[in-house]
């Protein structure tokens, strides 16, 4: 499997080294807005070619599939590019900005048949899969989910505190990650309520937000974000169930009482984005539609078009 990986910051190169592990997999081509750092990541990764035009890579006959970690204002015209080029693609999360964007991914998808798998990590992070496992085999319902998505943000800065050029958004970047996962662990979505904070003069975002959700099976959801939180920084997903409660920070569990679970069994690995990408190989060599696939998330940015009516 050849892969080519569009936007070589600090995501892409999760990606990169997730992909290192998977047997059969080669990085073949490396793409950035940049030369020099396109360059630079292609010969730390062993990629023969790099460039900062995605064309140019979507030409390459030696490309089957193409990551996309590029900027979020990019991601539906350049995931329809690389459907359009007959090469699967996995698009980081969000899959698009708007409900207009994310409804054509999905019709090129259904007119190509090819694999178009959306980033939404925390179906495949252990701490995750271990809850919808239990939930699968009816040992554990969710009452509430109580989510805080938390930065510290007052510049346009990468996981690696690089500059960068674009600015994500708490509602269709970050508020994508739970719409998606509640769904996905408690049922189809039946309500949602949204209120959001000032916008910052610079970056013209809002910087805190507070959503509301409901599920079809009853279940609550409460997700609280920030770009002016000053630390701890992340994500915490804390289930409320009928048979107990779980704590999830990214890949690892603990219960409600900070008792350490052991989830090390649950995959062939304790990286959600190896895992991610692992999924993304697979479908492609099994012909087969992918956990996270552009249909199975579509919801989750209907509920982003609702919510953002609300504003």
């Amino acid at each position: 499997m050849r892969i080519a990986l569009a936007g070589a910051g600090a995501f892409g190169e999760k990606h990169l080294d997730g992909l290192k592990l998977i047997d059969g997999v080669e990085i073949v081509s490396i793409i950035s807005r940049t030369a020099d750092q396109a360059a630079a990541v292609a010969a730390k990764y062993g990629a023969r070619h790099s460039s900062t035009e995605l064309a140019d890579a979507l030409a390459r006959d030696d490309v089957d599939a193409v990551i996309l970690c590029t900027p979020t204002q990019m991601h539906a015209a350049q995931a329809i590019a690389c459907m359009d080029a007959g090469k699967h693609v996995q698009v980081e999360i969000p899959l698009a900005d708007s409900w207009a964007d994310a409804e054509a991914v999905l019709t090129k998808q259904k007119e190509t048949g090819l694999v178009c798998m959306v980033g939404h990590t925390r179906r495949f992070n252990p701490s995750h899969q271990y809850v919808h496992n239990r939930i699968v085999a009816g040992e554990f319902n969710i009452q509430q989910m109580d989510v805080q998505t938390y930065f510290f943000r007052r510049k346009n800065m990468n996981a690696k505190g690089e500059p960068r050029s674009w600015t994500d958004h708490l509602l269709w970047h970050h508020a994508a990650h739970t719409v998606d996962l509640f769904a996905y662990q408690a049922g189809p979505i039946v309500q949602a309520n949204a209120i959001e904070g000032p916008h910052h003069p610079d970056l013209g975002i809002a910087m805190d937000m507070s959503i509301q959700l409901k599920a079809a099976s009853g279940a609550i959801c409460t997700l609280s974000l920030s770009f002016n939180n000053d630390g701890p920084l992340g994500t915490f997903f804390r289930y409320i169930g009928d048979t107990g409660t779980y704590i999830a920070r990214y890949d690892d569990l603990v219960t409600g009482k900070e008792e350490v679970i052991d989830v090390s069994h649950v995959d062939v690995s304790m990286n959600g984005i190896e895992l991610q990408d692992r999924e993304f190989i697979a479908a492609i060599r099994e012909g087969r539609e992918p956990n996270s696939s552009v249909a199975q998330v579509l919801p989750c940015y209907r509920v982003l078009h609702d919510l953002e009516q609300q504003f």
